[in-house]
């Protein structure tokens, strides 16, 4: 007996019933699909912005708060320390950083530079009248860091005596590419505004750092230090004890980025939604385990004379198992094709601006959720089939 012939004709026989028990499987890997396609766009979308949003370690003289007390009277905090790092600390900081990246990641290569470290000084001056501060950087590194600038009128900074006004700042002191401005005895050229960030760089003025520094006479001074590490893997916070440890009078400290905090809300909404993908599984393998036990009492009969003719326990369970692929890799199909519909839908309402686009790996993934349910649910029908007798077949004719 043909067994694979026997459930093919059956299923174009019972079309509606084999529909109904799909359509249950298709709602659970829909579900399932459509919460693995978010889940991936959305991770994408956080990895961009943790390697977007600038810095992953900050380095800051470390500056300590004394407070001054006579009797019970407070005098106020006294701050000791140096308010500048000193610039001649950059190989140093650089040997670090470089090194402990290197014993953690084993495939990096033992040359070149590695984390992208962009010293700054900054200095409040007064600019046509107005003070505002102006920030001395390394421009080719402070590019490298803040990936999200966008020039909006004139150019980069491309020479020492160029500067790059903030949007905000160009705006409030009336200034635009090519005009010139005075900052101590320097006079710089407005090279380019840059477009509006939302942050505090739209109100800031940017120089190459040794101008600056000649400009305000700090020479060999700088305020912070950005690093970044090129990577997701690297050790940010072994990094900043390193350096915590290695050079007296800095204080490191990683940054916790916007995007971070995204990723623990991304994973919080992940377990509500696998919950309810969960649920919406179980629901849809009782749904065909109900299907699948209507069809064994309306094929007693069948089943019966299977038995009569010599149809061993096993061939019966391998009727209702093919049966339940067959579903399976129905609803597999259909679950995933409606499930990335459904991800389109939804991705942009929890994550605004999230490019949500076709996971062609969930495909065997939903297929094997699918089928697995088919066959798990059918389990039990396909084993009160075999305590079928062929008294009972006769009976309920």
């Amino acid at each position: 007996m043909n067994i694979y012939k026997l459930v093919l004709k059956d299923i174009l026989r019972r079309k509606k019933r084999v529909l109904y028990a799909a359509l249950g499987v298709i709602i659970g890997t829909m579900t399932v699909v459509s919460i693995l396609t978010v889940a991936a766009a959305g991770q994408a979308r956080i990895i961009a912005q943790l390697e977007k949003y600038g810095p992953n370690l900050t380095i800051l003289p470390a500056v300590s708060n004394l407070n001054m007390t006579l009797g019970d009277l407070s005098l106020g905090a006294l701050s000791i320390g140096d308010n500048y790092i000193d610039e001649g600390r950059l190989p140093e900081i650089r040997t670090i950083t470089d090194g402990e990246i290197r014993k953690a990641l084993k495939s990096v290569e033992a040359e070149g530079n590695i984390a992208t470290i962009a010293p700054k000084l900054y200095v409040n001056a007064a600019v046509n009248g107005t003070n505002v501060l102006v920030v001395g950087v390394i421009p080719e590194e402070e590019r490298l860091l803040r990936t999200w600038w966008k020039v909006e009128q004139g150019g980069y900074i491309s020479g020492m005596n160029d500067i790059l006004a903030g949007a905000s700042a160009s705006e409030l002191l009336g200034i635009k590419a090519g005009d010139e401005v005075s900052v101590g005895n320097v006079t710089f050229k407005v090279t380019g505004i840059l477009e509006m960030t939302g942050s505090n760089d739209d109100y800031q003025l940017f120089a190459t750092l040794s101008t600056v520094q000649q400009a305000t006479g700090k020479e060999g001074k700088v305020s912070s230090i950005d690093i970044r590490a090129l990577c997701n893997a690297c050790p940010v916070e072994i990094i900043a004890d390193a350096l915590n440890g290695a050079i007296p009078g800095l204080r490191a400290v990683a940054v916790k980025q916007v995007a971070e905090t995204e990723m623990g809300m991304l994973d919080r909404i992940n377990r509500l939604m696998y919950a309810l993908a969960g649920i919406t599984l179980a629901i849809g393998a009782f749904g065909v385990m109900n299907t699948m036990m209507t069809s064994v009492h309306g094929r007693i009969k069948d089943i019966g004379i299977m038995r009569a003719v010599g149809s061993s326990q096993r061939q019966i369970i391998a009727m209702f198992l093919e049966e339940a692929v067959i579903v399976g890799v129905l609803g597999g199909v259909f679950g995933y094709v409606c499930g990335s519909l459904l991800a389109y839908v939804i991705g942009p309402l929890i994550f605004e601006g999230t490019a949500v686009t076709w996971v062609l790996r969930l495909l065997p993934v939903s297929l094997a959720v699918a089928i697995a349910v088919a066959m798990l649910a059918t389990s039990y029908p396909a084993y009160r089939a075999t305590r079928i007798r062929v008294a009972d077949s006769f009976r309920s004719l």
